[in-house]
């Protein structure tokens, strides 16, 4: 009996003073917890990196921060690949669940900058990044991805190239359509001054979205080398039948054959047809009508145009298609009508730069029709110049294309010798003759 009570006697003895083990542990990790972000969010690095190595050591479990502040301890301030590498393997071991997208792409944008791993080992990091969550990936290392996809399966598997494309090209608009909307809302009334937070609101939405803008055309710049109509119509024959009822491939098919201009071919008929049928959504009607308009039937596709713009709901796609009827009206020739059109998309989307980028366009065509001499021709471009510039000024994410139209309308504008010829002035006013209609200030290409 003496014997029983002395072994329970110990046990509860051991149970005790692991408990008490224990919590000395815990309450040892929390103070070197609080000591080490104190130091690091002071900037103290190397006293906040003492601690975090014993926390790196003995705490892992206790505090997501252990690891985001701590890649900046190794990374950045200790410029050690070892400890980067087990900082992002014990993060992912201890909190698989926070962020993990974000983690594997920071990771791999880590080692492609400082030339720590080859290429295809960056391009495995980044597939599990992508593979978990697109929308969470650095907005660079989305195109490095989409062009490892591409030097690899060009040859073997171009469906796959596609389809990663219209995945890939989703996602950054999904996170345009996100900033455009933010940027609307935070710039909708003109005369509300922003404070320092709304301020740097709009500094970041426009900054990232003109980062989405360049890798989206740089993927549009990518896949038009590989996306030819040649290529797309035989590959599109092959898949049909298997994917006839399948809406997200006929959406990509159809919109691809659409971009590239492949409308020619009987094959958009069938696929447009069989995307409406398996997906009867605004979208649809949309490449339904352009079906009609070839076919001859003007006015079934004014109809369905309507329709497919009556049945959407949210304003910057009513935008969208607002825009794609005023492109129609503008292969038709009807110039007007497709200034219109763009306009109606601005009302909808005051920062949509292709709307703009449009009517530029429109004025840019007309150039040898609004005007008598040079100087009357060479003043349409004032006007081009001017949605242009609008383009650039509400919509980040197009700045750098707009960019190249203001440069090239600018270099056409009338020479001083022109203006001087006609006998005008730099900015005294002129009215453009013909369906344009604007009033624009004289101004010189500065030749």
């Amino acid at each position: 009996m003496k014997k029983i009570t002395f072994l329970l006697a110990a046990a509860l003895f051991f149970v005790s003073a692991k408990t008490n083990a224990q919590e000395d542990a815990n309450r040892e990790c929390l103070i070197k917890y609080n000591l080490f972000k104190g130091d690091f969010k002071s900037k103290k690095y190397d006293d906040a990196y003492t601690n975090w190595i014993y926390l790196m050591d003995n705490c892992q479990d206790l505090s997501v921060n252990i690891y985001k502040y701590g890649g900046t301890l190794a990374q950045d301030v200790r410029k050690d690949p070892a400890l980067a590498k087990k900082v992002y393997t014990q993060r992912l071991q201890y909190f698989p669940q926070d962020n993990p997208a974000k983690v594997h792409s920071d990771y791999a944008e880590y080692l492609l900058e400082n030339k720590l791993v080859s290429n295809d080992d960056v391009f495995t990091i980044l597939e599990k990044a992508y593979s978990i969550d697109p929308t969470k990936m650095g907005i660079k290392n989305l195109y490095i991805y989409f062009q490892g996809v591409t030097d690899r399966f060009k040859d073997s598997n171009p469906q796959k190239v596609f389809d990663t494309y219209d995945d890939v090209v989703e996602n950054v608009n999904l996170k345009l359509e996100g900033y455009a909307a933010k940027l609307k809302n935070l710039l909708a009334d003109s005369t509300k001054v922003l404070d320092k937070r709304g301020e740097y609101l709009v500094k970041t939405y426009t900054t990232n979205s003109k980062a989405l803008g360049t890798v989206e055309g740089g993927l549009d710049n990518i896949i038009s080398v590989l996306a030819t109509c040649e290529r797309l119509v035989p590959l599109y024959k092959r898949d049909f039948e298997e994917n006839k009822n399948n809406e997200v491939w006929l959406k990509r098919a159809v919109s691809r054959m659409f971009y590239k201009d492949c409308q020619e071919d009987p094959l958009y008929a069938i696929l447009a047809k069989a995307y409406a049928e398996a997906s009867p959504s605004p979208e649809a009607y949309s490449f339904l009508a352009n079906v009609l308009e070839d076919n001859g039937d003007s006015s079934g596709a004014a109809a369905m145009r309507q329709k497919s713009f009556d049945i959407e709901t949210d304003p910057l796609k009513k935008a969208k298609y607002k825009l794609k009827f005023a492109e129609a009206a503008k292969n038709r020739g009807q110039l007007s009508k497709a200034r219109s059109l763009a306009r109606e998309a601005l009302k909808f989307n005051p920062n949509y730069g292709k709307a703009y980028l449009l009517i530029g366009r429109l004025y840019q065509s007309s150039v040898n029709d609004c005007g008598g001499n040079e100087f009357e021709k060479r003043m349409v471009y004032a006007a081009a110049l001017r949605q242009a510039e609008r383009a650039a000024y509400v919509d980040p994410s197009i700045s750098s294309i707009a960019r190249k139209y203001v440069a090239s309308y600018e270099a056409n504008l009338p020479s001083k010798k022109v203006i001087f010829t006609e006998g005008r002035a730099i900015g005294e006013t002129y009215s453009i003759k013909c369906w344009i209609g604007e009033t624009v200030k004289v101004a010189s290409s500065g030749k």
